[in-house]
């Protein structure tokens, strides 16, 4: 008995939310899967970064003319991003300018990211400030600019015609900020369509399997993030990335980019730039033709 105490003694301390927190992460991972129809997030992961290594590798993306949806998802289904062109260029806010912007949106409530939201893009506790619209456009910072991105912003929803590509779909979320604005290399287990409506972006993307080159990390079960910064990669800390194919592509107005669930991509804002994306919520498209057995 005396030595049962000595040895208690030498263990460290139980954390009393463990449990707590694990049932919380698996409720979560449960749900996630559920939206997507799979039986396991892990697996899905698994089995998209497996789909990957037998696509063909591209060194550019494809541009398509406007798609009708069954069109699209054969597209899709082949598991490779490409560009749609003649779809968002007839959206009513297109039309608009920053002026219109400030005039008629000036009241609405933002939420920028703010400080060094490239180094914390991914935290919980990232850096973040609420101001209004006009607040916003009016700013004159120095540095890194404030990056109002992910944002829902309602009163915009009815100025964007999203065609029906994929079954269900979260809200648009917006992306607005000048240039300079930037989000990390990372990737979403969701297929995505991203709307360049103002200025010019430049994205880069990975496909799912190069992960292993790119020193990925988990955020969460359904969001990667990468330290590899493709427009400067530092192969002395990461040499893996030499081995990581990175594809460039410019969007610019009036442009429509897939990005299948799992690529990674990193978005830099040349101009001052409004973009919007919807996630789908659902499998993704490179599964949907996968037997069983193969998942």
């Amino acid at each position: 008995m005396l030595n049962e105490k000595k040895v208690s003694r030498r263990l460290p301390p139980t954390n009393p939310h463990a449990d707590a927190e694990l049932a919380r992460k698996q409720a979560r991972e449960q749900r996630d899967a559920q939206v997507r129809g799979v039986a396991s997030v892990q697996e899905m992961r698994e089995a998209i970064r497996r789909a990957a290594r037998s696509l063909p590798a591209i060194v550019t993306v494809p541009r398509v003319n406007s798609l009708n949806a069954r069109a699209f998802r054969a597209q899709a289904a082949q598991g490779l991003p490409f560009l749609i062109t003649g779809v968002v260029g007839r959206w009513p806010l297109l039309a608009l300018t920053r002026d219109d912007l400030r005039e008629r949106f000036g009241h609405v409530p933002v939420r920028a990211r703010v400080g060094d939201y490239i180094n914390t893009a991914f935290a919980p506790d990232r850096a973040m400030q609420d101001m209004s619209m006009r607040e916003y456009l009016d700013l004159d910072a120095p540095g890194l600019p404030p990056y109002v991105g992910n944002l829902e912003l309602r009163e915009l929803n009815s100025m964007c015609h999203w065609p029906a590509y994929f079954d269900k779909m979260g809200p648009p979320r917006f992306w607005l900020g000048p240039a300079g604005t930037m989000t990390p290399l990372h990737c979403d287990f969701d297929d995505n369509i991203f709307a360049q409506i103002w200025g010019t972006k430049r994205i880069f993307l990975s496909p799912p399997h190069h992960d292993e080159f790119l020193y990925a990390w988990e955020a969460n079960p359904v969001l990667f993030g990468s330290p590899v910064n493709p427009e400067a990669p530092d192969f002395d800390q990461f040499p893996l990335a030499r081995q990581a194919a990175l594809i460039e592509v410019i969007v610019n107005p009036g442009d429509m980019l897939y990005i299948p669930a799992g690529w990674y991509h990193y978005v830099h804002a040349l101009t001052f730039s409004l973009s919007s994306n919807r996630w789908a919520r659902g499998m993704p498209f490179a599964l949907r033709g996968l037997q069983p057995d193969q998942n």
